[in-house]
């Protein structure tokens, strides 16, 4: 049966952090030119219902890094864009490739295609979770800090698919999460109550970041959301990472933010291009740790 990467509990605690240090090795192995083919000749599927710059790019260039390749799908290349059951889908494609990577809407369609697939299924981001984001930030943290368990972790902002993967990666990691959302666009109460006390909600931002050691945050519209662009601004007065917000974090407290940003909204540019922003090593670390993801799914099979 394939091993399916659909959220990070899908993950043993042990493996997630083991994955972690792969990830770290990696990077290592490519900077030292190191060859680390492991999957030569093997292919990966990435199915795109949503469009992405690093969530491609990094996918891609990490199998041709691995020796391997990468078919890219967009809804106008597939029979899913006309209508084709998932459960087909599924079964047909997973008797021609390795592994497949899915970036979609609904979460459920990403569990039913799993459901029928015979390689590894990877969610590349749903409306309700971003795994592979999750790891390259715990990657850039790990890098940077040393081991993130028990630290302080502040979410400020939406509590939308992201901010669920942050309360994933509490439970799998260890530390502990404040979320900070104001009224009407908290998390999922379901995945807050199975995280127990690895998270915290509060509608005051500096009550979340108060001596936190990374502030993260993600905008304020997600894609799909633009129409509610000017509704969410006012929603969100207040909930902007600033200096003054970062100056009641840690003396060397990081900042994260998984891009794109919109500098004078959910950040500013002082904060986000300041010495305290880790998003470059964290964007690149997208690359190093789902190298490490492709390699483990595609071992366990």
């Amino acid at each position: 049966m394939a091993k399916h990467f659909l959220t990070l509990l899908d993950l043993e605690k042990d493996e997630a952090k083991r994955l972690i240090q792969r990830a770290i090795e990696l990077k290592k192995m490519l900077r030292e030119g190191t060859p680390h083919e492991f999957l030569k000749h093997k292919t990966l599927a990435m199915i795109f219902d949503k469009s992405s710059t690093r969530t491609r790019v990094s996918f891609e260039t990490g199998m041709v890094q691995f020796g391997g390749h990468a078919i890219f799908l967009s809804p106008r290349d597939t029979q899913l864009g006309r209508g084709e059951p998932i459960e087909d889908s599924a079964r047909v494609l997973s008797r021609m490739v390795d592994m497949i990577m899915i970036r979609t809407f609904e979460h459920e369609k990403i569990e039913k295609f799993a459901e029928y697939s015979q390689v590894p299924v990877i969610n590349a981001l749903t409306d309700m979770y971003h795994p592979c984001q999750l790891l390259a930030d715990v990657q850039t943290y790990v890098e940077h800090r040393g081991s993130i368990e028990g630290k302080k972790i502040a979410w400020i902002g939406d509590g939308n698919n992201m901010c669920h993967s942050y309360i994933n990666a509490a439970r799998q990691f260890d530390f502990k999460l404040h979320i900070a959302a104001p009224a009407g666009y908290e998390p999922d109460a379901q995945i807050m109550a199975a995280a127990g006390d690895c998270v915290s909600f509060t509608n005051d931002p500096k009550e979340a970041a108060e001596q936190a050691d990374l502030i993260v945050t993600d905008v304020w519209a997600s894609m799909g959301q633009e129409e509610e662009q000017r509704e969410r601004e006012a929603s969100f007065d207040g909930f902007q990472v600033n200096q003054t917000l970062m100056a009641g974090a840690k003396q060397d407290a990081l900042f994260m933010h998984c891009l794109p940003a919109h500098r004078g909204e959910e950040v500013t540019a002082e904060v986000i291009d300041g010495p305290q922003s880790v998003v470059w090593d964290e964007a690149e670390n997208r690359l190093h740790s789902q190298k490490a993801l492709l390699e483990l799914l595609h071992n366990s099979r």
